[in-house]
């Protein structure tokens, strides 16, 4: 399990590197949902997601000769931009292996950056033939499964914990788990009373399947949310929430676009699908919990174009 020192050692590591994004009070999502409502605005983050912090912890705990070999990294978007720009960052070649549902503009941006990308037809080729770079001799920088990346990810509870002020519920997205593990992690060491939830999207339930399994599982992917679509997770990240996290909340794709639209509208943040997961999973909670929530918001991304949210209300018909 990663403890806090493991997590204050990577806030350490990467200070300067990535930015401490604002914990702020949200007046619109207050209102919206009835009970006080806090974000932590990661899309603000370096390559507008979480995925910085990870990165950043791994790379700079690399050795010279594992730096030299240069880096790989599979990714659904978020992860392999925050690998091509920390790894240009820090002069360290990176490949990002992304499957071709990965968003278009993720693939321009890594390529900007100055990763070689290589597109799969599926997430699990994917994963697949990152594997087969690292036994070649690339350094692995996995998204979830690595003590490293996920004590980088725990950074953002971290300063949550630091910089909220009072809180009954934290709402955290779900793909591998690499950020609700560190978060978990944090907030459990820092304000053990917090009850922590997890929220996925249908069609992208690997920790959900893998609670209700005993342990990971492999799962059919199908939700229009690459950045959360893990086609497992891991041991590492299954075993911080079944041991920290209240439960994992799994809702529609059409109800996370939706979601997106309302952060939009009431809390001015310009959200993927990812993030906007958040806000139905937060009616559900406010329901169970009652009228003495106060609630924090990990909002973990804004990585989608307006030509993506377009298609998206399209194709689910929000008016």
């Amino acid at each position: 399990m990663i403890g806090i020192t493991d997590i204050e050692a990577a806030s350490e590591r990467i200070a300067g590197h990535v930015v401490r994004t604002p914990t702020v009070p949200s007046p619109g999502l207050t209102a919206l949902l009835g009970v006080p409502v806090t974000t932590k605005l990661e899309l603000l983050q370096r390559t507008g997601s979480f995925k910085a912090r990870g990165v950043a912890a791994k790379l700079l705990s690399l050795s010279e000769a594992e730096r030299a070999a240069g880096v790989v990294a599979v990714s659904g978007g978020n992860h392999g931009i925050a690998l091509a720009a920390m790894a240009a960052a820090l002069e360290v070649k990176a490949t990002v292996v992304m499957p071709r549902s990965a968003p278009a503009r993720a693939v321009e941006i890594a390529e900007a950056a100055g990763a070689s990308v290589r597109l799969t037809d599926t997430m699990d080729g994917a994963f697949s033939l990152a594997d087969r770079l690292r036994d070649e001799g690339f350094t692995l920088v996995h998204p979830f499964d690595d003590p490293v990346v996920v004590a980088g990810q725990g950074t953002v509870g971290l300063e949550l914990a630091s910089d909220a002020g009072e809180l009954t519920d934290v709402l955290v997205s779900v793909g591998g788990g690499g950020l609700i593990a560190g978060v978990a992690a944090a907030l459990h060491a820092r304000r053990p009373d917090l009850r922590i939830w997890g929220v996925e999207t249908e069609g992208a339930q690997a920790m959900s399947e893998a609670l209700a399994a005993g342990g990971p599982v492999r799962v059919a992917l199908s939700s229009i949310v690459s950045t959360l679509s893990a086609p497992s997770v891991s041991q590492l990240t299954y075993d911080h929430v079944s041991a920290l996290v209240t439960e994992v909340l799994v809702v529609p794709d059409r109800e996370a676009v939706r979601g997106s639209l309302d952060l939009a509208e009431h809390a001015k943040l310009w959200t993927e699908p990812a993030a906007g997961c958040l806000l139905p999973a937060a009616r559900e909670v406010v329901a169970r919990v009652g009228d003495g929530a106060r609630l924090g918001l990990v909002v973990c991304g804004g990585n989608a174009t307006i030509a993506d949210m377009t298609a998206w209300t399209d194709q689910f018909a929000i008016g």
